[in-house]
């Protein structure tokens, strides 16, 4: 009887918390596919249960807002006069005056090179024609930044001043940065009603937290010595925190600085859908309506100037402390001011230049060319893509496997078979010592069978309960749980699904592609030489600029929102995964390569467990990506949360666009804090 006791419990030592978490994720699984027939209430909630959480929100906000309407439309009327002085400077000095002082500022930061990116970027822009707009929407950059800047400044300073406050304001600052941008228009719509101030302000409200982030960590990182010696000089607190801790922290905040500008400026499309006033945004959207999409590509383009050039200025001040000589910048000045005056008669209205004109015509017209010579196989494409990948992804394989689309109809017998062939698989490898990856291979076979968007809630419930628990123990379990059911209960599971497939599939490919570039990158740099300034220009281009070539390609569809979602969310894999395998240690190394360890067997078995940790914060910052551009995507054929907000801005719902809005941040957060808790265990097995 001992006997029998000890093997027992030796077989209940071998099944690990994440088998454990398998085997009860599959045991719900199957129970829901049983019971389907007799208790259809585990595959769909009913509405009966659904509580009206979406007309609750409306109501709370639509009293709270019309209560704080007459604060907030004095604030927008101060706001106003700053914007139009803005808008009066830079719309009335002359074009090379303007391009002398960013070519200027350009060498005095870094020399030749930053001089000569100001000065080709601003000529683009002159050349472009689009010279006014591009104005305005400089107006509105530089007035919402600085707000952006107090704003996330103060938050930052409370936060590091006031301990109790850190955690909340954390906490805060999670939920803003992980609320889609859309959701923050219906409210400031009701609330400054419609016109640039309102584009301004939501500018401000987006770019803050990057700021406050930033000053929260630079004023952390202070050295305790320097703390030390401002208490021991016997400064005032006051003194201590703005003559010494803030200038010591100078060159994390002005990171902050630089993230906070990249910020306002992503965020200039989307405000022209509220802002409706003559700036670049504006454009884009409107060249976009119409098709235009030579047009809409240059619009875009030029943001993608702004972007790039106030990114390497502003990213120079912050990290290079050399300077360039002052005298060329006055002679720069000098001379664009002479050379202003001397043709004064001459300079012609950039607003009427067409130089550009030509190569918009050109991209029309050659798109033309190559969708009529290439459309079957874009079609062939777009169309195997999706009834092969997405819509079984979607819907599963009983639904997407049809006559028109595979050839034959999927019966019961082959899900039988399906099922079967998996719990054979699944065996094979328990027999082998791989539990855990046999019970996940028959949970990701069900998921394919059934489709993500037909998933039993009591299933999706267990799975995030199980992922939790394996990443971060019971209270990471709870919370995913909790907030789960909060969308269960609100009506908005199915749509929640729905952004769950898409954006699932995005992260899914954006982790093979990018880690597979990034591991070329690492193990050969000339690919990096390629591959780093594609990245750069990604990671600059703000995302309504996304939708542009794969509109002009694929037209309206998921297939083109898919892709849009892959190009905005595939850099940080890319970066992260080849960071973490170039970073190993030194001694790492040298102890593989002296064992005698092959090129591949190091990759295996030292660099990539090593950079593990890594790896998965870029797939962190993936899935954050995939859910930001989401909602953008929404304008181009996704159907979910992204759909309801961007519904909820044209209805001016408050209570949907919000309720929406705090869905996708739910599952944002929690695939936040998952992926994390599965980063944090692989450093603590590093020893990290």
């Amino acid at each position: 009887m001992t006997a029998v006791t000890n093997i027992q419990k030796q077989h209940v030592s071998r099944l690990t918390t994440g088998a454990q978490a398998a085997l009860i994720t599959v045991i719900v699984g199957a129970v829901c596919l049983v019971l389907e027939g007799i208790a259809p209430w585990l595959v769909k909630w009913p509405a009966a249960w659904e509580l009206p959480a979406t007309q609750w929100v409306g109501t709370f906000l639509d009293w709270f807002l019309n209560g704080i309407k007459p604060a907030a439309r004095l604030f927008s009327d101060l706001m106003a006069y700053p914007m139009n002085w803005a808008n009066l400077v830079l719309g009335n000095t002359p074009w090379p005056i303007l391009i002398g002082i960013v070519t200027a500022l350009g060498w005095y930061l870094g020399g030749l090179p930053m001089a000569a990116l100001g000065f080709i970027g601003l000529s683009f822009v002159l050349a472009s024609g689009y010279w006014a707009e591009s104005m305005n929407t400089l107006a509105l950059v530089a007035v919402s930044v600085p707000v952006a800047l107090v704003m996330g400044g103060a938050i930052g300073i409370l936060a590091n001043e006031v301990p109790k406050v850190k955690t909340f304001v954390q906490a805060v600052l999670d939920i803003m940065q992980t609320v889609p941008t859309f959701a923050y228009l219906t409210p400031l719509l009701l609330l400054f009603g419609f016109g640039p101030v309102v584009g301004l302000i939501a500018s401000a409200i987006y770019a803050a937290p990057p700021m406050a982030r930033n000053v929260m960590l630079g004023l952390e990182r202070v050295e305790p010595e320097i703390k030390e010696a401002a208490i021991m000089s016997g400064g005032t607190r006051f003194q201590q925190l703005f003559q010494v801790e803030i200038p010591a922290a100078a060159t994390q905040i002005m990171v902050g600085v630089n993230q906070c500008l990249m910020a306002a400026l992503s965020m200039v499309i989307i405000a022209a859908v509220i802002g409706g006033f003559n700036d670049i945004g504006w454009e884009v959207l409107l060249t976009m309506r119409k098709a235009q999409f030579g047009e809409a590509l240059m619009a875009g383009l030029v943001i993608v100037v702004f972007a790039v050039v106030i990114d390497r200025m502003s990213g120079t001040l912050a990290t290079e402390r050399k300077r360039y000589d002052r005298r060329v910048v006055w002679a720069m000045l000098g001379f664009s001011v002479l050379f202003t005056a001397a043709f004064w008669a001459w300079l012609p209205n950039p607003s009427e230049l067409t130089v550009l004109d030509p190569m918009a015509d050109a991209i029309d017209g050659g798109l033309t060319a190559f969708t009529q010579a290439n459309g079957p196989w874009l079609d062939a494409l777009k169309n195997n893509s999706l009834f092969y990948v997405l819509l079984p992804l979607r819907i599963g394989l009983d639904q997407a496997v049809l006559p028109f689309t595979w050839g034959f109809t999927w019966t019961p017998a082959m899900s039988y078979g399906l099922f079967a062939a998996s719990a054979a698989i699944a065996l094979l490898m328990t027999w082998r010592g791989h539990l855990t990856g046999g019970l996940i291979v028959l949970i990701l076979i069900g998921m394919l069978e059934t489709g993500i968007a037909n998933l039993p809630w009591p299933f999706v419930l267990t799975g995030a309960a199980a992922l939790g628990w394996v990443a971060g123990g019971w209270r990471l379990a709870a919370l995913s749980v909790g907030l789960l059911c909060t969308i269960l209960v609100s009506g908005l599971w199915e749509r929640a699904l729905l952004s769950l497939y898409l954006s699932g599939a995005a992260v899914f490919s954006c982790a093979v592609m990018g880690g597979l570039i990034g591991l070329a990158s690492a193990v050969w740099s000339p690919i990096w030489k390629v591959v780093r300034p594609i990245c750069d220009m990604l990671q600059t281009i703000p995302l309504f600029v996304f939708l542009i070539p794969v509109l002009m390609v694929f037209q309206i569809g998921e297939f083109s929102a898919f892709l849009a979602i892959c190009a905005y969310a595939i850099v940080p894999m890319i970066r992260y995964t080849r960071h973490g395998l170039v970073n190993t240690p030194e001694e790492m190394m040298e102890a593989a390569i002296s064992s005698g360890a092959t090129e591949w067997q190091i990759m295996r078995d030292v660099r990539a467990p090593y950079a593990a940790p890594t790896i998965l914060l870029g797939l962190n910052q993936t899935i954050l990506y995939a859910f930001a551009m989401l909602v953008i995507a929404a304008l181009i054929g996704t159907t979910g949360l992204g759909q309801s907000i961007y519904l909820a801005l044209g209805q001016a719902d408050v209570g949907l666009g919000i309720s929406a809005g705090a869905a996708m941040a739910i599952l944002a957060l929690i695939a936040d804090r998952m992926v994390q808790g599965f980063a944090e265990e692989r450093r603590k097995a590093l020893g990290l």
